[in-house]
């Protein structure tokens, strides 16, 4: 296993095993987690769920949910196997190793919920990653055969739930306007007053095509910089509304 830190999130409630080098959970993992309905039963996919820095904390808050985690970089599938076992999550979450659009090829309409923190750039776009971050920041499926891949792993009517650049907005609604209906998208946005840097966008597979609804935006700070309600909301484990 490479070499790693042991970290907590929640208030210390949920273990994360994290790579030294490479890419780390943060913010967008939690506002994922939270982001995800609430359900007394059912299972949930999360495709690229990397060291499980949104599945573990998603398993934590839905407890009787069960939870499947794929991930194509085997380092990453260590460390979340060995965090669902730190947690004492082995009897209901399950980590795989694969990538996303192969893998689903098996498990067709499957999941009652689906969701995602897909790779953020396409290559050739930024600048090189640092080491151990490549598979985490630059795409090797682009938007919309990552959403693809989430329809077809979800249930008819089932979410599929993913965070994003704000940038990336436009790309993310041609992909699902295709395939989705009741299209929701919350903004995300450090401060009030500041643009709004990532998105968390829900669609539910199958539904007759509708008016996006595009929600006033959540701030995660206060203008003097502590930490907002929704912030705390976020970090504590708490759900979303939206």
């Amino acid at each position: 296993m490479i070499t790693h830190s042991e970290d907590t999130v929640y208030q210390g409630r949920v273990k994360l095993l994290q790579p030294l080098k490479g890419f780390r959970a943060g913010s967008d993992s939690l506002l994922l987690a939270a982001a995800l309905e609430s359900r007394e039963n059912g299972a949930f996919l999360e495709l690229g769920c990397g060291c499980g820095g949104a599945l573990l904390p998603a398993a934590f808050r839905l407890p009787e949910v069960r939870f499947t985690g794929v991930e194509i970089d085997a380092d990453m599938v260590a460390l979340a196997q060995a965090g669902t076992v730190a947690n004492g999550f082995e009897t209901r979450v399950s980590v795989q190793a694969g990538e996303a659009s192969d893998w689903v090829k098996a498990h067709e309409n499957r999941f009652d919920t689906v969701f995602a923190n897909p790779p953020y750039f396409e290559p050739g776009r930024i600048s090189p990653p640092g080491e151990g971050k490549e598979t985490a920041y630059l795409e090797s499926l682009d938007v919309s055969g990552w959403v693809k891949a989430m329809v077809f792993a979800a249930r008819p009517r089932a979410p599929v739930v993913l965070v994003h650049r704000a940038a990336e907005l436009a790309r993310i609604l041609t992909a699902m306007d295709r395939q989705t209906g009741d299209i929701t998208v919350l903004p995300v946005a450090s401060k009030p007053g500041e643009e709004a840097r990532r998105v968390l966008v829900r669609g539910r597979k199958g539904l007759k095509r509708g008016p996006v609804r595009l929600l006033a935006p959540i701030y995660t700070h206060d203008r003097g910089g502590e930490r907002s309600t929704v912030g705390h909301d976020v970090a504590a484990g708490r759900a979303l509304q939206w």
